[in-house]
């Protein structure tokens, strides 16, 4: 069972161009970088699917020192005339095995423009230490993520639900279905294994055994992670602790109750983050564009996937029986899940998003996301209660060049004209959860009509 990817279109519009170069898939291991390629290359009259961890497929590599030759035995190992190259898909999965096949991939666009070459791999930073000149310039990057809302809705045939989550402004009508197929994606999360034994079986208690395969497999990767028996420890500490400090700024310093040092955390978190298994979201005190992030202040751990920590820290039974989300597992789920969502858009770049704070004795304040539109940087909110409890989002309006701001919580769709407490008139956006993926829209949506 394949899923209809939101990235798919991006690949067919690389595949229309005819000054393409070869593309390069990056993700974290078992996010659908393989299925999406393979359901890919039905689009193809001929194609031909390698995966470099076996050691035949890998062998074309090794044996032949030019594209050219490489390309001739390819096409001969798979009875594929030489005149359909234009014709041709290659996919190198895996393609972290072989540092020598990702130096190549610049002599594939150089010398034979016209094949198009697709590459993915889980563990590609690490491999780039080893090749001796990545071919910069001469290839693209797509990056794939967990499967977001508007997919899972897409993925169990609730077209209606996803005709209406596009629409903007989203319609009262259609709320209530929406928030109740939003708590079930919150519950599972958007693993792609997840979400297909789910449809196929109709029931939680087949995926635990699937989580943990998952959760196995990354700690497993260790030792493709690191250089020595410490790191290898501080690792396994930091996937054993970073999803109970998802409610939290982190310090490297002792983090977990540990007795390691700041440094060999940071540099053990930065490590998992090339592997992507989870990223690092700093703060900034940026209040107009461009926005700039603190590295010397602390940050927020992002795990790959809310559903991967909602079975490590065991609260997915208690998740079921609640109605609103908000105060699960301390007010931490949602935010968690709504900046999941809002990376899983990010797939021609590798940004982060970013929070905001303001780190003073008197009046600190912290809000949970920022986001860059024209001239503005708007501040979002994540919760729910009533619209005088937005403390910190008062503060960051009052300072502002601008009056719109952003609430992102368990109600339904409205726009209220409000004030501060400093009497300060302002927009307040109030979105509900479901609508993550399309924030963008949404502030340029607002911003536009209410100006």
């Amino acid at each position: 069972m394949g899923f209809n990817r939101q990235i798919f279109s991006q690949l067919e519009e690389w595949k229309k161009n005819i000054d393409r170069k070869p593309l390069i898939i990056r993700g974290a291991r078992q996010v659908g970088k393989t299925t999406l390629v393979k359901d890919f290359a039905k689009t193809y009259p001929y194609a031909i699917l390698l995966n470099l961890e076996k050691v035949s497929d890998k062998s074309f590599f090794e044996d032949f020192n030019d594209v050219k030759s490489i390309m001739e035995a390819l096409f001969l190992n798979n009875n594929i005339n030489s005149t359909h190259i234009g014709k041709t898909l290659l996919f190198l999965d895996e393609i972290q095995e072989s540092p020598k096949a990702i130096q190549l991939l610049r002599y594939f666009h150089e010398e034979i423009p016209e094949l198009h070459v697709i590459a993915a791999g889980s563990l590609l930073e690490f491999a780039m230490r080893h090749v001796k000149s990545f071919p910069v310039g001469r290839v693209q990057f797509l990056y794939l993520h967990p499967m977001n809302f508007p997919e899972y809705l897409e993925a169990i045939g609730h077209s209606a639900a996803l005709e209406q989550i596009l629409k903007i402004p989203i319609k009262p009508v259609a709320h209530k279905v929406l928030m109740d197929l939003f708590h079930c994606y919150a519950i599972i999360g958007g693993m792609p294994e997840v979400i297909k034994t789910e449809i196929q079986k109709s029931n939680l208690a087949s995926l635990p055994q699937i989580y943990e395969s998952i959760w196995g497999t990354y700690k497993n990767d260790v030792e493709k992670y690191t250089s020595n028996e410490t790191e290898r420890k501080i690792i396994k500490h930091i996937m054993d602790f970073a999803p109970l400090a998802m409610d939290q700024r982190v310090k490297f310093q002792g983090f977990g109750n540990s007795n390691y040092k700041s440094r060999e955390v940071g540099k053990c978190f930065r490590i998992l983050e090339d592997a992507r298994i989870l990223r690092l979201i700093y703060p900034t005190t940026d209040m107009t564009p461009p926005i700039q992030y603190g590295v010397k202040k602390a940050p927020r751990i992002q795990l790959l996937d809310t559903g991967l920590i909602n079975y490590t820290i065991g609260i997915q039974s208690q998740l079921l029986g609640m109605d609103d989300l908000s105060s699960a597992y301390k007010g931490a789920l949602v935010p968690h899940l709504v900046t999941q969502e809002l990376i899983s858009m990010q797939s021609i770049s590798d940004e982060k998003p970013n929070f905001w704070v303001r780190e003073k004795k008197q009046s600190s304040a912290e809000v949970d996301l920022v986001l860059s539109y024209q001239n503005k940087v708007i501040p979002i909110e994540i919760k729910s209660g009533p619209t005088g409890s937005l403390r910190s989002l008062h503060q960051f309006i009052e300072a502002s060049n601008h009056h719109f701001a952003v609430r992102i919580y368990g109600g339904e769709f409205r726009i209220e004209e409000t004030q501060t407490p400093g009497g300060k008139p302002y927009q307040l956006m109030n979105l509900p959860y479901y609508l993550g993926t399309m924030i963008n829209e949404y502030v340029g949506w607002f911003v536009e009509s209410k100006g």
